[in-house]
């Protein structure tokens, strides 16, 4: 769909993109040395931005730096297009990218922003991801130094990472890490894949688009190339397991709106007071709805 919003930008007082052109240059060329790097903290002068910290503005940043007439931009939040996060930053890429096509069907983006999920429909080569991150840096949970953690990252020592998972096990008889589960990339550095379920993380590995996770408040860019080794760190003997939505009888739960079985669902109350479950992804949703091919 075409831009409703016009602003004539050499009125405004910035360029195209909002940044200017000296930020746009420093932040490609810190994701060129995060895709050179494969899960790679890579830092840089996080701008500000008129939104709070905490509202995505690292992904913001990285699309603002990318984005051009040419692409057109898809923005979700939890899997939805028209949430409250959803609906501003799209706002806020048009008013301040005239001419952007905007979209809500994933296979028409060149350029999708997220945040907490991963679309349902596998992404292309000719696809950009990007994830808004507000805690990049999966070893803070053990270690609260900045310094020793780039030390453990120079050194793959993820020992105390896994020590937590295992304390996990011995307590619960499973990793009970519902989102932000640590992923080694690459064989090497082991990232906060953003808090997307554990259901998104699979889709990380050998993806087709170029994955991009920009954490604006702690000013640190890194990425997931495309055809990359993306591995949920996991012991030998416990495999690594999604969410299967199924009730005590093995049955799986089905989208309420578009009967699917095979996406991730989530669960609220309905008006009657009962459970039901919904697709997290509403673009899929809808379009299962006006197909009928949900499985």
């Amino acid at each position: 769909m075409n831009s409703n919003y016009e602003l004539p930008l050499e009125d405004a007082g910035y360029s195209f993109g909002f940044l200017d052109e000296y930020a746009k240059k420093e932040v490609r060329r810190c994701i060129l040395k995060a895709i050179a790097i494969p899960g790679y903290q890579t830092p840089y002068a996080s701008r500000e931005m008129p939104m709070g910290r905490g509202f995505g503005t690292g992904g913001l940043q990285i699309t603002l730096s990318l984005i051009g007439v040419q692409d057109t931009l898809k923005v979700i939040d939890q899997g939805s297009d028209d949430s409250v996060n959803a609906v501003n930053l799209r706002q806020f890429v048009q008013l301040t990218c005239p001419g952007v096509d905007v979209t809500e069907k994933t296979e028409e983006a060149s350029l999708l922003q997220s945040r907490h999920r991963i679309p349902e429909k596998p992404l292309t080569e000719a696809q950009i991801l990007i994830l808004q991150v507000p805690y990049p840096d999966a070893l803070v949970v053990v270690e609260a130094s900045e310094a020793r953690r780039k030390i453990m990252h120079a050194e793959a020592d993820y020992s105390r990472l896994l020590v937590k998972l295992y304390e996990d096990i011995v307590h619960f008889d499973e990793i009970t890490i519902s989102h932000r589960y640590p992923t080694r990339i690459n064989g090497h550095y082991v990232i906060d894949p953003s808090p997307i379920p554990r259901w998104d993380v699979p889709k990380l590995h050998q993806s087709k688009a170029l994955v991009l996770l920009g954490a604006g408040r702690e000013k640190k860019i890194y990425a997931v190339p495309p055809y990359t080794l993306a591995e949920p760190l996991v012991f030998d003997d416990i495999a690594f397991r999604v969410e299967d939505f199924r009730d005590a009888t093995g049955v799986r739960h089905a989208c309420r709106c578009c009967g699917s079985t095979v996406s991730f669902l989530d669960e609220f109350s309905n008006d009657q007071g009962m459970v039901a479950y919904q697709c997290s992804d509403s673009a899929y949703c809808e379009e299962q709805q006006q197909t009928g091919s949900a499985a």
